[in-house]
């Protein structure tokens, strides 16, 4: 059957035409890959075919070239790379020729592939004349392949990184996409991929912007694009706004004057899609100033690599209307829709984001709009001013804000109950949450919460929770911030006498007909965890009485039979919920004196937890997984019993490389029961140990995982002693791998950053465990040729300078460890380290408790074995 044929038939309605169709496509792809490649770019070029086996082929060439996951993506790179080159140039040539194809859905699909083989060979120097047989006639192209050639270098910049191109060919990508931006542009679809493709070039035009004539062209012509007669172009290029607010937010100083006249008229006159991207920009500027001014605390000194322009500062006394205006535009269902996203909900996010940069000084800028609107008949004016009044108070100093509080907040109480209208009401409860949740707690001076309004707080929050699910929903998620605003006050808490009552509540509100609308029975369980997590000693015995009820309602979800598809989603939602509800419990009854509760009810738990794990959910098994792992923690040696029929689901857990969060909390699994366990946990070992190593070695494991498997090798060596002595052969080869891959990264990205801390630290906490496994051990001479390795890496760390608190703490830990477990035959390593006593006298000067006690530690265990 001829491909084109099969392409019609892998589309098919009929599912047993279709499958067959995809089955044939597989099996010529396996049989003969260049073959199969040849016929797809013939398809796409051929103008002869039907519209949708060009798309087809086009789609199927595309996902041969690239796939999400890492390891997947290699493969796919490496089998283009050594096709022939002859077959590679004939599919080039037929996806450069379709760019002229008068179909535009070819054209697109087109584009697309040849990014991603560009992706793919620019970096490796092949296709050099790509760029230029692009632009070279860009001029005298007819309209839609001047259209499909500016979206195909758009497309390219999305796939490779700036430093694969020279300045040159940047220089000439961004002239040709800026002319084709240009007002004089008369075709309105070669306008839209120009201004798309500048969005995707922006990366690539730091030269250019640091030039002052080419920045200013550049400016020029976004923002008269910002000003076409077609929304797309108009929204396309706010779009370009917004990356450069945030990527250039140092050159915007000269514009910023003309960029607010232009944004404001957008936010007051332009279509919904046009104005959101307007208000995006200022979101986005507030994001760059906050995260300059925490960095920099507002001390601008030489060294600050980009100093605070206070934009927004300037800004205020225009901004703040223009956004307090757009609260009025409320849309009707806008509580009910999830993932709703409208004009009055960014500004109110803007406006909280401004309330964030500029702190008190937003304060007096939005009280008379509040007091205007508070008491309005009109439902808008009063949910305005309401959520005007929610999104200010996360900024300002609790000083400003208190008394303006205690004002509001007997009449935001009797709102909640009283007005009439259901948006009044959400917005009402949202900002009662965001009140408790940042003018509430034990840091405060003057509490806004007090034992003569405790009462009705409580009485209010229970009453709207029986409400409409989303302000019901709005309703727990105040009382989960009233709840941890008590989160360590010791003994007693304004809650406890209404404990009962308000864990009544949140069951009954989790049993509600409608509690599946609104995340209202999600928030529900959230509420009664925080409420448990953050209760006292005196209602330890009424928090035990709730463990025989969520058991019950776990057990009744597991029996339930022959569920639909959407039910058994929502059942496994539910165990969920309830497996995280567990969890908190244990860990609030843990210790002495009400441990026994957790040891009473410790099988049926376990017998729970197990049946959970033989339904297919990975959430669930995440949350099983944790609660297990407190378990564990309660029962200490007494867990060795449930061992032998939970390893295989451990075991199972530690194999998933797919859904990798389970994985990961399966290591920290592992972790509890080494702690648990002691050397109880031996027998298990070896096969632990292989999965762990199988684990680090594969690169199908996303990267977040590996951390905490090193220092799981920390908890097993603390828990078996010197019987680790028969993994050191293949634990320490790893370990001294990773180290040296962590000393030496430089740091391009604070994600980077911050992956490798957790990596060093995760390093650190396996050679802590070994070292204090071994310790008074005949067998602690084996870690000796180790030892020159682990100061190196602690003397790399601590040169780079980039380490964080915790990796210090833990780092100036093993310098102790190391000192204290190989004693006198770690003394002339450590004299000779270029950078242990300059690290130790550091770490003793930190004003940072936790790595001075370490360090306090460390200079003991050092004292001992050498004169400090």
């Amino acid at each position: 059957m001829e491909i084109t044929q099969l392409l019609l038939n892998a589309q098919s309605i009929d599912g047993t035409v279709r499958k067959q169709a995809e089955e044939s496509l597989k099996q010529f792809q396996d049989q003969n890959l260049p073959s199969f490649f040849l016929s797809l770019s013939g398809e796409l070029v051929n103008e002869e075919k039907p519209v949708e086996s060009r798309k087809l082929a086009g789609l199927i060439l595309k996902n041969a070239l690239d796939a999400k996951e890492q390891h997947r993506k290699y493969e796919l790179v490496q089998r283009w790379l050594s096709l022939d080159v002859s077959v590679k140039n004939q599919i080039k040539i037929c996806l450069v020729q379709t760019l002229s194809s008068p179909v535009h859905d070819a054209r697109s699909t087109a584009s697309q592939v040849i990014a991603k083989v560009a992706g793919i060979e620019l970096p490796q120097k092949q296709w050099p004349e790509l760029i230029g047989s692009l632009l070279s006639s860009i001029h005298q192209l007819p309209p839609h392949v001047k259209q499909a050639t500016l979206e195909t270098l758009g497309y390219l910049c999305e796939e490779v990184s700036p430093d694969v191109l020279d300045q040159d060919q940047v220089n000439k990508i961004l002239t040709a996409v800026v002319q084709g931006m240009n007002a004089s542009e008369a075709n309105n679809d070669v306008r839209l991929a120009a201004t798309h493709a500048l969005y995707n070039a922006l990366g690539f035009a730091q030269a250019n912007f640091n030039n002052d004539m080419e920045r200013d062209f550049i400016m020029r012509v976004i923002c008269e694009a910002t000003l076409s007669t077609d929304v797309k172009i108009r929204q396309a290029a706010f779009e370009c706004l917004v990356a450069i607010s945030s990527t250039y937010y140092e050159k915007l100083a000269p514009y910023i004057k003309d960029i607010f006249s232009i944004t404001a008229k957008a936010v007051r006159e332009d279509e919904e899609p046009v104005a959101l991207q307007a208000i995006e920009f200022w979101s986005s500027i507030c994001d760059e100033e906050i995260d300059i001014l925490e960095e920099y605390g507002g001390d601008f000194t030489g060294d600050s690599d980009v100093p605070c322009f206070y934009f927004i500062k300037q800004a205020l006394p225009a901004l703040v209307p223009m956004l307090l205006e757009t609260l009025l535009k409320q849309e009707e269902d806008q509580d009910q829709d999830e993932g709703a996203w409208n004009l009055a909900m960014a500004g109110g996010t803007c406006l909280g984001l401004v309330a964030r940069t500029v702190g008190d000084d937003i304060v007096p800028l939005v009280m008379p709009f509040i007091e205007e609107n508070i008491t309005k008949p009109d439902w808008r004016q009063r949910e305005a001013a309401t959520y005007a009044f929610g999104s200010i108070l996360e900024g300002p100093s609790p000083d400003k804000l208190t008394t303006i509080v205690n004002v509001a907040l007997n009449f935001m109480l009797t709102a909640l109950t009283k007005d009439p209208n259901s948006h009044v009401k959400d917005t009402t409860a949202w900002t009662l949450g965001r009140i408790f949740e940042f003018l509430h707690g034990s840091a405060m001076e003057t509490p806004i919460i007090t034992q003569a309004n405790c009462q009705q707080i409580v009485t209010v929050l229970l009453q709207s929770m029986k409400d409409a699910p989303n302000v019901a929903e709005k309703s727990c998620g105040a009382l989960y911030f009233l709840a941890q605003g008590y989160e360590d006050i010791g003994s007693s808490s304004p809650l406890t006498p209404y404990f009962q009552e308000i864990v009544q509540a949140l069951l009954t509100v989790s049993h509600r007909e409608d509690a599946g609308d609104s995340r209202l029975r999600t928030a529900a369980y959230e509420t009664l965890n925080e409420v448990v997590r953050c209760s006292t000693d005196e209602t330890a015995a009424m928090v035990s009485q709730l463990v025989p009820v969520i058991m019950m309602e776990l057990h009744q979800t597991l029996e339930a039979q022959k569920l639909s598809s959407d039910e058994r989603e929502k059942q496994s939602e539910l165990q969920g919920l309830l497996c995280g509800c567990l969890q908190v419990i244990i860990q609030k009854l843990g210790s002495e004196p009400t441990r026994y509760v957790v040891l009473q009810y410790a099988d049926q738990m376990m017998g729970l937890f197990l049946r959970v794990f033989a339904c297919r959910s990975a959430t669930v098994h995440e949350e099983a997984m944790l609660a297990i792992g407190a378990l564990a923690y309660a029962t200490g040696p007494d867990f060795a019993k449930y061992m032998p029929e939970f390893y295989k689901y451990l075991e199972m857990g530690l194999q998933n490389f797919e859904e990798y969060q389970v994985c990961s909390v399966s290591v920290g699994v592992v972790g509890d029961i080494c702690r648990a366990l002691e050397d109880k946990i031996l027998p298990y070992c070896d096969a632990i140990m292989t999965l762990l190593l199988k684990d680090l070695s594969s690169n199908q494991l996303h990267r977040s995982v590996k951390p905490p498997i090193f220092s799981c090798f920390g908890d097993i060596s603390l828990a078996i002693g010197d019987n680790f002595d028969k993994y050191l052969m293949y634990a320490m080869p790893m370990l001294q791998s990773a180290a040296d891959l962590s000393a030496h990264t430089s740091a391009v990205d604070e994600e980077i950053t911050e992956y490798t801390n957790l990596l060093r630290n995760g390093i650190l906490e396996a050679y802590s465990g070994i070292l204090q496994g071994f310790k008074n051990s005949p067998k602690t001479q084996l870690l000796i040729p180790y030892a020159p390795h682990i100061l190196q890496f602690i003397d790399s760390i601590y040169m780079g300078k980039d380490m964080d608190d915790v990796v210090m703490k833990t780092a100036i830990g093993v310098l102790g460890d190391l000192a204290d477990t190989l004693g006198s035959n770690a003394s002339n390593l450590i004299q000779q380290s270029p950078s242990s006593r300059e690290f130790l006298n550091e770490c003793l000067s930190s004003e940072d408790p936790l790595i001075k006690e370490s360090a306090e530690w460390a200079k003991l265990a050092i004292g001992r074995i050498i004169s400090v």
